[in-house]
């Protein structure tokens, strides 16, 4: 996605004002541990429970330590992460609806979506979309991955789909003259924090979707693997067109084309898609 670095001074601003708050927490904790005995700090670091984030970061590194393309965890270790995932807040990391990543402060062309890396390996990837009201990531597709989203607050509209294969040869694609894929719709809906972490495979589960923000929003990802243009995962954007458009090589019962688009890949990012890099805030993680 094309990052814009228009808010560069906005954000070197911030990261000043960031280490200022920084220093001074830090000159204040160390006067309060001349104060503490050895026996108190051991004691509180003992009592001292893991972050949400840690939980969740701790958890995806066991979860993708031996997945990768194509291989999907098992059922016992998606419910572990969904578990932790379903009872996220935005305040888990250091998010709050008033902040400007969610105020559509551009008077002309699309509203800026903002990207906050909370943690990538080639593993997995943990990250945050911040969306103001109208913003759309466009359709796209998750090659080779398991992919984890959850609503932190606001409403999504979300339309997804998966591919349709030639029933009579599963490795074969049904594509029409345009060179376009057949595709069946998987979701349809609008969903509004607090909701369920949603699930998406490499085969299945909606891995082509488009988020548009009803609301402002925030949506956290986590993807295993994440994305790797050297390795073949690089993502592709969509034109979902009517089934009826084109009948292509399909055999559909009559009365179900208006559950399937032919999906036509684009060349390149929709230019009309503007993703920033924004600075991950919330809980520091700890990688043991």
């Amino acid at each position: 996605m094309r990052v814009d670095g228009s808010l560069a001074d906005r954000k070197g601003k911030e990261e000043s004002a960031a280490a200022a708050e920084g220093a001074a927490a830090a000159a204040a904790g160390a006067g309060a541990k001349c104060k503490s005995s050895k026996k108190g700090k051991r004691r509180n670091k003992k009592g001292k429970s893991a972050t949400v984030v840690q939980r969740l970061f701790d958890t995806c590194k066991s979860v993708f330590a031996n997945c990768g393309p194509d291989i999907v965890p098992s059922p016992e270790d998606i419910e572990r992460l969904r578990a932790i995932l379903d009872t996220m807040k935005p305040e888990d990391v250091g998010l709050t609806p008033n902040l400007q990543y969610f105020r559509n402060a551009v008077s002309e062309g699309p509203p800026l979506i903002t990207y906050l890396r909370v943690h990538e390996c080639p593993k997995f990837s943990i990250c945050i979309f911040c969306l103001p009201k109208s913003a759309v990531i466009p359709l796209h597709n998750h090659p080779g991955m398991t992919v984890f989203g959850k609503i932190l607050f606001g409403s999504m509209h979300v339309k997804s789909y998966d591919w349709v294969d030639n029933p009579q040869n599963s490795r074969e694609t049904i594509r029409n003259a345009d060179g376009a894929r057949l595709a069946k719709v998987k979701t349809d809906d609008v969903f509004k924090a607090p909701c369920e972490t949603s699930i998406l495979y490499p085969a299945a589960g909606g891995n082509m979707h488009r988020f548009t923000a009803v609301t402002s929003c925030a949506v956290l990802d986590v993807l295993g693997p994440p994305y790797s243009k050297s390795e073949g995962r690089d993502c592709a954007y969509y034109n979902d067109l009517p089934y009826s458009s084109s009948s292509g090589d399909a055999v559909l019962v009559p009365g179900e084309h208006e559950g399937y688009a032919w999906l036509k890949e684009m060349e390149g990012q929709p230019d009309d898609c503007i993703v920033v890099s924004g600075e991950y805030k919330g809980p520091k993680i700890v990688d043991h």
